[in-house]
C-alpha cells in the first residue's frame, strides 16, 4: 500500500461526488484512486488487489452497481476482507441490512458530513490493517502449529485474547479464517462478560474516546482481579472446535447473531454476527451467554 495512510478507491458515477470525496480524503493524508462505475472499479481491484486499504463504493451506478462489485470482492480470496463502505442517497433499512449482510463494513447515507466519513474510513482501515497483520503472522507458523491437537488457555485482558486468537489460528491452514472471529468473541468475553460493560456503555465509551481507559479501570477493580476467560480447543475428526467461557452474568446473545437494522449505524455490535458468518461453520451460545462453542470444518483435500 502507498500513501501516508493508505489507498482508498472511491467509486461514484457523479463527478462532483468524486471530486469532493477525493479532496476530503487527500487532505486527511490518504492516496485516492477513482472509478466512475462498478466495472471500472472492478478492473482496478482485480488488477492490483493488494494496493487498496478501503473502498468507498456508491451503491447505485450504471453498468455494474455497488452490490455487484461487493459480490465479486467477496468471491476473491485477496479482496474478501477489504473493507467496503457503501454510500447511497436514499436507502431503506432493508436495503442497508442487505448491504451489511453481503459483507459491507459500513453504510453511509448521503448527504453525510466530512468528519463522519473520515472517522469511518479511519476505523475501517485501522481494523483492516490489524486483520492483515494477524493473517500475516498466521501464515508464518502454520506448519509447527498443525501438530497441536488440543489445549486450554486462561487470560484476563483483551490483548491476551487477541494473542491467543492469533496463535490458535495457526493450527491448520483452513483455520486461519478464524482469527478475526476468535478475536471478536474473546474480546466480548472480557469486556461484556467479565467486566460487565453493556452495549450502550460501550457505545458511549467509544464515542467519547475512553473505551480503552474504561477497560483498564475495570480490570483493576478488586472484584475483577480473579476473573478469567478460558478457551479450550480441540482438533479431531477433521473438525476444529473452540469453547470459550467467561465468569460474567451472561447476556442476551440471541439479538446479536444477526445484524439488526436498529444497530446498523452504531460504532460496534456486528462482531458476533460477522464471526458467525465469516469465521466459523458453527456457532452456539450456552449457559445464558457465558459460554460459546464454535467449530470449523478442516480441509481434508
Amino acid at each position: 500500500m502507498s500513501g501516508e495512510k493508505g489507498v482508498v478507491l472511491v467509486v461514484d458515477d457523479e463527478p462532483l461526488n468524486l471530486e469532493i470525496l477525493t479532496e476530503h480524503l487527500e487532505e486527511a493524508g490518504y492516496e485516492v484512486s477513482q472509478a466512475e462505475d462498478g466495472i471500472k472499479a472492478w478492473v482496478q481491484l482485480e488488477a492490483d488487489p493488494y494496493r487498496f486499504s478501503a473502498v468507498l463504493l456508491d451503491r447505485m451506478m450504471p453498468n455494474m452497481d455497488g452490490m455487484g462489485v461487493l459480490a465479486l470482492m467477496k468471491e476473491h480470496p485477496a479482496l474478501d476482507t477489504l473493507p467496503v463502505i457503501l454510500q447511497t442517497a436514499k436507502a431503506s433499512k432493508n436495503e442497508i441490512l442487505e448491504g451489511l449482510e453481503a459483507g459491507a463494513y459500513y453504510y453511509l447515507t448521503k448527504p453525510f458530513d466530512k468528519a463522519t466519513m473520515l472517522a469511518i474510513v479511519k476505523t475501517a482501515i485501522t481494523d483492516f490493517n490489524n486483520h492483515v497483520g494477524l493473517q500475516l503472522e498466521v501464515s508464518q507458523a502454520l506448519q509447527t502449529m498443525s501438530l497441536l491437537t488440543e489445549g486450554e488457555f486462561s487470560f484476563r485482558t483483551i490483548e491476551e485474547g487477541r494473542l491467543i486468537a492469533n496463535y490458535l489460528a495457526k493450527i491448520d491452514p483452513a483455520a486461519s479464517k478464524a482469527v478475526i472471529g476468535l478475536s471478536e468473541l474473546l474480546t466480548n468475553s472480557v469486556e461484556h462478560g467479565n467486566l460487565g460493560i453493556t452495549y450502550q456503555e460501550k457505545t458511549d465509551f467509544v464515542n467519547n474516546g475512553v473505551w480503552q481507559n474504561e477497560i483498564e479501570r475495570r480490570l483493576a477493580l478488586p472484584e475483577n482481579l480473579e476473573k478469567y476467560v478460558t478457551l479450550r480447543f480441540e482438533s479431531k475428526n477433521n473438525e476444529l472446535s473452540f469453547l470459550i467461557k467467561d465468569q460474567g452474568d451472561g447476556f442476551d446473545w440471541g439479538t446479536y447473531l444477526e445484524i439488526s437494522p436498529d444497530r446498523i449505524f452504531d460504532n460496534h455490535g456486528r462482531g458476533i454476527a460477522m464471526a458467525r458468518v465469516q469465521s466459523f461453520d458453527y456457532l452456539e451460545y450456552r449457559n445464558g451467554g457465558r459460554e460459546v462453542l464454535t467449530k470449523i470444518n478442516l480441509d481434508t483435500d
